[in-house]
This record gives structure tokens, C-alpha cells and sequence, in this order.
């Protein structure tokens, strides 16, 4: 049996970027762990909260990261050039610390978790 990791994040972005990100996760589709995206079903207000959440295989992470990178770099869609920006919670086991991926300005930055051990099951 694999080692696994738990992520759970979002990205902000403009409404009018929802097809070029369902294009992004559409390319690399994986029959399970792109279930772990969600957008909201019906739009309000003036941001979209794209989300993931799920358990998969550490060895599926840069999969996943990848997908991140991508959405990260989507154009900006008005003259604000707003890109989208989130973060993502990554948590492995108790041997190896959480990090998190920050998604703004168009890069995705891996940096270190603040102490999570309240929040691991």
C-alpha cells in the first residue's frame, strides 16, 4: 500500500476563466482523483471559488501540482489583470511536515504549513 496525502485548497477566479479551467483539469483528467474538483454549481457575486479536496497517493502529487501551476498562470480576463490566486493545504503523514501551495501573481510558491497537529486526524 502507498503513502497518501490529503489536499484541500482553492483558486479565485474570474468568471470568465471557468472554461479555460475546465480546460486545464479536462487535459490531464484521471479517472479518480480529478473528482476532487469542484465549481460552485450556480455563479453569485463576482468571484468563483474553484476547490479541491480529496486523499491521493503521494505519487500523484506533482500530477496535481501541475494542474495548479497551470491554473495559475491563466491570463488576466480585464484591465484589474487579476490572475488567479488561492492556496492549498497539502498534509502528508506524521513524518513529514505540511506545506502549503500559494497560487498568486501567476506562480505557484511551495512554502511550509504553519503547525497543523490540531488539524491531523
Amino acid at each position: 500500500m502507498g503513502r497518501y496525502a490529503s489536499v484541500r485548497g482553492w483558486l479565485e477566479i474570474d468568471f470568465a476563466q471557468r472554461s479555460a479551467a475546465e480546460q486545464v483539469i479536462e487535459r490531464s483528467r484521471d479517472e479518480l482523483y480529478s473528482g476532487g474538483w469542484a465549481f460552485p454549481p450556480k455563479p453569485f457575486n463576482w468571484t468563483l471559488y474553484l476547490f479541491y479536496g480529496g486523499d491521493l497517493r503521494q505519487s500523484e502529487l506533482p500530477w496535481l501540482r501541475d494542474q495548479v501551476a497551470q491554473l495559475a498562470v491563466l491570463p488576466p480576463v480585464d484591465d484589474d489583470n487579476d490572475r488567479p490566486r488561492g492556496m492549498f493545504l497539502v498534509t502528508l503523514d506524521d513524518r513529514e511536515p505540511a506545506v502549503m501551495w500559494q497560487v498568486r501573481e501567476g506562480r505557484l510558491d511551495e512554502v511550509p504549513a504553519a503547525e497543523l497537529s490540531w488539524f491531523r486526524a
